[in-house]
Formats: C-alpha cells, sequence, structure tokens
C-alpha cells in the first residue's frame, strides 16, 4: 500500500511545520498545565501556612486568657463576670481549632481535635460545679495547653511536609521537561533532515537541470521527482530543454550550410587572385599586384571567418576530434604571421617575439587556428605603428603562450563575456572585414579540448595598453590531451 504524500510543496511545507511544531506544543502546553498546577497548590500551602501560623498564635493567646480569667474567677469567688470572659475566650479557641483543621489532614490530627474539645468541656463543667478547686481547672488548662500546641506543631508539620512534597514534585517536573526537551532535540533533527531530503532532492534536481541548461549542455532529459508542483517545474524544464536543443540543431545546420555555400565562391576568389599573382594571366605592375594581395589577403581572413564558422559549429555539435601529431611550434608561428606580412607591414606594426625551440604533440590544425585568431585579433585592434609581442616558454609543467598588442584593449565590461561566442563587446572593431564575435570562443573550446587554459591579464598585469592574452597547454600526457617536449637545439 502506498503512502498517501502531499501534493504540493506548500502542502509539503505545511505537514512538515506542523510535524515539528506538534510535539513542541504538546511539551509546552504540558509544561504549562503542570506548572499551572503546582503554582495552585504552592499558593494554597502557603495560604495554610500562613493560616496555621495566625490561628496557632490566636489559640495560645485564648488559652492565656483563660488561664488568667480562671484563676480571677476562683480568687474573686465565682465572679460571674469572670466566668463571662472565659467562656468567650473558650469560644475564640474553638473557633482557632476549627479553622487550623479544615484543611486535608489526618486521623490523628481529628482524635487530637477531639481529645481537646472534651477537655474543654470538662475544664467549663468543673468551672461552673460549685466543689471544684482552682489548682484543678489550672491543672487541666495547662494540660489542654500542652495537646493545643501539639496540635498546632502537628498541622504545622504537616504543612511543612506539603511544601516540602510541593519543591521536590517542582523539581521532578523539571527533570521531566528536561527530558522531553531531550527527546525533542533529536526527533526534530530526524524530521527537518527528513522534510530537507524531500524537498533538497527535487531541488537539487532542478538546479542541475538549469546549470547544465545554462552550459548549454541539452543531452540529459530532465526528470524532476517531488511534490506535484515541482514534478510539473521539472515537465516545463524538460520542455524548455527540447526547444532549446531543437533551437541549437537548427542554428548550427544553419551555419553549416551557409559556411559550406560560401566556401565555393571564396575557393574561386582566391584561386583567380592567386593566378594573377602568379602571372599566369599576364604580368601585373606595381599597383595592379598590391592591390591583388589586398583581394588575397582580404579572402584569407574571410576564409578564416568561414572556417570559424565550420570549427564553431563542430563544437556545439559535439562532433570535433583532436587529431594529435607532432611539431615545431616556432615554423608554425612564423608561418602564421606570413599570412598577414603585408598588413604587418603597411601599417608598420613592430613585432616582439620570443619564441622558443618546443616540439608540440598536439592537434596542429587546432592549434594553427588558435593562432591566427589570436594573432589576427591582435593585428586588427594594433594601431598604425603599434607593436605587438609574441612569447612562447616553458613554465613548470605548462607551454605557455602570450600574445599581447597596444591596440585599446578590452572594456571592463566586456571581460567576463570575451569568451561568449558572438559577443563582439562595446567597442569599434578595425579592419576591412568584420568579425562574427566567435573567433575567442573557437579558441576558448580549442584550448579547453587540449586540457589547457586561455586567460585575459588585466590591465595593471598586461605588458602593453591593449589586450594580453595568456594560453597554458599542460606537458603531461593524457589520452586525449597534447604532449609537449623541449625540441633538440
Amino acid at each position: 500500500m502506498r503512502i498517501p504524500r502531499p501534493k504540493t510543496l506548500l502542502s509539503l511545507t505545511l505537514v512538515a511545520l506542523g510535524l515539528v511544531t506538534l510535539p513542541l506544543l504538546f511539551a509546552v502546553g504540558n509544561a504549562v498545565l503542570k506548572l499551572d498546577d503546582l503554582m495552585n497548590e504552592s499558593l494554597a500551602a502557603a495560604q495554610a501556612s500562613e493560616v496555621a501560623s495566625r490561628e496557632g498564635q490566636r489559640s495560645r493567646a485564648a488559652i492565656q486568657n483563660m488561664l488568667r480569667y480562671a484563676q480571677q474567677y476562683f480568687a474573686l469567688e465565682r465572679d460571674p463576670a469572670r466566668l463571662e470572659l472565659y467562656q468567650g475566650n473558650a469560644e475564640d479557641l474553638a473557633l482557632s481549632l476549627d479553622t487550623l483543621t479544615t484543611e486535608p489532614h489526618p486521623e490523628s490530627v481529628d482524635a487530637d481535635r477531639a481529645t481537646i474539645a472534651t477537655m474543654l468541656r470538662s475544664i467549663e463543667g468543673q468551672l461552673i460545679d460549685t466543689g471544684s478547686t482552682a489548682a484543678a481547672v489550672v491543672s487541666d488548662l495547662g494540660e489542654m495547653s500542652t495537646a493545643v500546641n501539639r496540635l498546632a506543631d502537628n498541622i504545622r508539620d504537616l504543612i511543612s511536609a506539603r511544601l516540602d512534597g510541593l519543591e521536590e514534585e517542582t523539581r521532578s517536573a523539571q527533570r521531566t521537561l528536561g527530558w522531553q526537551a531531550a527527546a525533542l532535540i533529536p526527533g526534530t533533527v530526524v524530521l527537518v533532515l527528513f522534510f530537507a531530503l524531500l524537498v533538497g532532492r527535487p531541488m537539487r534536481q532542478i538546479d542541475r537541470a538549469i546549470r547544465e541548461l545554462g552550459k548549454g549542455d541539452f543531452s540529459r532529459s530532465i526528470a524532476v521527482s517531488g511534490p506535484t508542483d515541482i514534478e510539473t517545474l521539472g515537465r516545463q524544464l524538460e520542455w524548455l530543454r527540447l526547444r532549446l536543443a531543437e533551437s541549437t540543431e537548427e542554428k548550427n545546420k544553419f551555419l553549416r550550410h551557409m559556411s559550406h555555400e560560401l566556401k565555393t565562391p571564396l575557393a574561386n576568389i582566391r584561386e583567380g587572385t592567386e593566378l594573377l599573382l602568379d602571372g599566369s594571366v599576364g604580368t601585373l605592375d606595381r599597383q595592379q599586384e598590391e592591390v591583388t594581395g589586398i583581394l588575397r589577403e582580404n579572402s584569407v581572413k574571410l576564409q578564416r571567418l568561414i572556417e570559424n564558422l565550420l570549427t564553431f559549429s563542430a563544437w556545439q555539435a559535439k562532433t570535433a576530434s583532436l587529431d594529435i601529431t607532432q611539431f615545431e611550434l616556432k615554423p608554425l608561428v612564423f608561418a602564421t604571421l606570413s599570412q598577414h606580412r603585408l598588413v604587418i607591414s603597411n601599417r608598420e606594426i613592430k613585432l616582439e617575439l620570443d619564441i622558443a625551440a618546443i616540439g608540440v604533440r598536439a592537434d596542429e590544425g587546432k592549434l594553427r587556428l588558435v593562432l591566427e585568431n589570436l594573432i589576427s585579433n591582435a593585428i586588427k585592434f594594433t594601431p598604425q605603428k603599434g607593436k605587438i609581442a609574441i612569447r612562447a616558454d616553458i613554465q613548470g609543467s605548462d607551454l605557455v603562450l602570450e600574445v599581447a598588442d597596444s591596440g585599446p584593449g578590452i572594456a571592463t565590461e566586456d571581460r567576463s563575456r570575451v569568451f561568449e561566442a558572438f559577443y563582439q563587446g562595446r567597442r569599434l572593431q578595425g579592419g576591412p572585414v568584420g568579425g562574427t564575435g566567435i573567433g575567442l570562443s573557437v579558441v576558448h573550446e580549442c584550448i579547453q579540448a587540449h586540457g589547457g587554459s586561455i586567460d585575459l591579464k588585466s590591465d595593471s598585469e598586461a605588458q602593453f595598453s591593449g589586450a594580453h592574452f595568456v594560453v597554458r597547454l599542460p606537458l603531461r600526457r593524457a589520452d586525449d590531451r597534447p604532449q609537449l617536449v623541449v625540441a633538440n637545439g
């Protein structure tokens, strides 16, 4: 049989609150009732103690007056006035004894009270009897005084014992409340952990799903278990995942198709410019050759942009793989720079090169793409007669490649998004051909695929005023990571 459970997060929260609160309310209510009872009993005992003290003093005063009036009664030859005074104090004594014995008491107190009442009647009879003597009455009054004092002491002892019992009950109630509180703590902790697990598990599932969607990972389906409203949210996230996956696939398909469509006419343009530069269709003069070189340079830029689009599409589709080979890094850097020699020469850009002889085991095509994007990016933003620095060396267990320029740099608000695809920043781009905003994104993907990292130095750390990129590739060997070694010589 399936245990019924709350259907919504609100009902689950209310049930959790109720289960955690009810034991506490029970303990508090029990404590209030117990303390109320103890308080009432304490007040009653205190009042009884006060009455016992007052009536004890009253009874002793009445006996003393009775003794004095009895003696005067005999000394004045049975004066009726003294007898009346005696009888008035005797009535006060009787009333005081009645008040003393109104509280619950054992049978021994009733016996003492009956004895005193008998003695009162006997002494009064002796006073009326003409044959009685003063000595006998005084003696009986002394015995009655002793009996009254004994009765008052017994009642006082009973009240004291009652107060002691209340004190012990108070301590016992405190211990009970302490044990109840101690028992509530682990119970409450267990309930809190239980409901935290019930709520935390679906919340973690939702958090994981949102993180994956934010990273662009749409491969894992989203299934959230828990209250109905949370499961509904999970189904909505799954619907969103499917829509985003479809949208991404359509975007990548468009990029692939568009890039392939552009490559064919671009190849014809490049082939025509190469034929012109080779003199296959006739000799060109200096100006014609310069214009043809500009055409070739820009066709190379267009080809690189298209390759970036294709590479980006491949990364997004998760179909890109590494083709690991061993090659020299320095020739690759110089080959990449040679593609831009005309622009570098025309803009009188100064190059500062410090590249160690390093043999690299990596994907040469991907690393060439990294260099082309970083170098072309630096050339694009470097002003006339500016500087570009390229350094490559081994630091510890990493190959460190640095590319810096003296351009305007990257705005502070753009630094956190500079490696995002299609993000071009707020500063105007230079060059005759605008970018697509995916060059640095492709660089980032290529470096990550090799197990490395790329960072942008802050303005205070940068060598020049412009952008300063630092690429780190690990030297250690891994299944799909590059192996870098220092070349001989």
